[in-house]
């Protein structure tokens, strides 16, 4: 297999959902407990992007094995048949990728706390049967909320607590609080799916795979996918105004034009190839300005 073939099968280049709700909480441990464990940081981003790659390589191996004969979805859209990889293959790979992840985990375990082995298990139990098992979470109305939830919500608050675990109190109020402060985060990647979801709704009916956009109608769903982000910049305001976070994460409100630009050109026509970029962009605008702007503001304290 190509090495672009693989990046390919572990979609690399959605990464971004994942890769900066760690960073966030990176800051969030910084700005609120002046603590970091390097070691633990990079044991867990580790540990963290083998699992992510492992789960879209999953998607990957479902959607081709489930595939309709109706199109030809698995010979020339999916990367395993167009590119012909061998399925025992890909099998290896996501068994090897979820093992040396879950080793690392279970050492973050050892070394931070029991919480962290509660958080990881769902992070795993979601990941594993979000695309495979009778009833996927992919192919049910769950998926807006659990990939949102996982990566917006659960990412950032094991990133916290494995810099500072040795601290923090990790009670039901820290909780909620780290929860409402990571909902612009949940909403921009409960989006992304969503709009695609609304982009694969035929070929997903197809499929059999009744996603949230099928039980909402289109006109619904895409009312939703306006409103989360507006929901999204308006609890960021909360946010700041309540010290969750500081001033300068006001600066993400500057994305609010791209976002609106984008969610209209959404709107307007719902084709995978041409629009479906345009929830990545805002997703990327979203939380690469608020990482930004989070370390700006720990910078000058302000």
């Amino acid at each position: 297999m190509k090495f672009k073939t693989f990046l390919e099968l572990v979609e690399m280049q959605a990464k971004t959902a994942s890769v900066l709700p760690y960073f966030m909480g990176i800051l969030y441990a910084w700005y609120h407990y002046k603590e970091l464990h390097l070691f633990n940081l990079v044991i867990f981003f580790i540990a963290m992007f083998l699992f992510n790659m492992a789960v879209d390589a999953i998607d990957n191996y479902m959607d081709y094995k489930k595939a309709s004969n109706e199109h030809s979805y698995r010979e020339d859209v999916n990367v395993i048949g167009r590119e012909k990889i061998p399925m025992p293959l890909v099998g290896v790979l996501i068994v090897g990728m979820v093992v040396v992840s879950a080793g690392l985990g279970l050492y973050l375990v050892q070394q931070t706390g029991w919480p962290l082995l509660f958080m990881g298990l769902y992070c795993y139990f979601v990941g594993i049967f979000y695309s495979s098992g009778p009833k996927p979470i992919s192919s049910m109305p769950l998926g807006e909320l659990f990939s949102g939830f996982t990566m917006g919500f659960m990412i950032y608050i094991i990133s916290i607590y494995v810099n500072a675990y040795n601290v923090m109190d990790f009670n039901s109020q820290t909780f909620l609080i780290i929860l409402f402060a990571s909902i612009p985060n949940m909403f921009a990647i409960a989006n992304l799916m969503l709009a695609n979801n609304i982009c694969d709704l035929e070929e997903d009916i197809t499929n059999k795979r009744y996603t949230l956009p099928y039980y909402l109608g289109k006109a619904r769903a895409l009312s939703l996918f306006k409103w989360l982000y507006i929901l999204a910049f308006l609890v960021l305001i909360i946010s700041v105004v309540t010290g969750i976070y500081p001033k300068m994460m006001l600066l993400t409100l500057l994305m609010v034009p791209l976002v609106k630009k984008n969610t209209s050109r959404f709107l307007e026509k719902q084709v995978k190839s041409e629009t479906f970029i345009y929830a990545v962009q805002n997703l990327a605008a979203i939380t690469l300005v608020q990482v930004l702007a989070f370390g700006v503001g720990i910078w000058f304290q302000f």
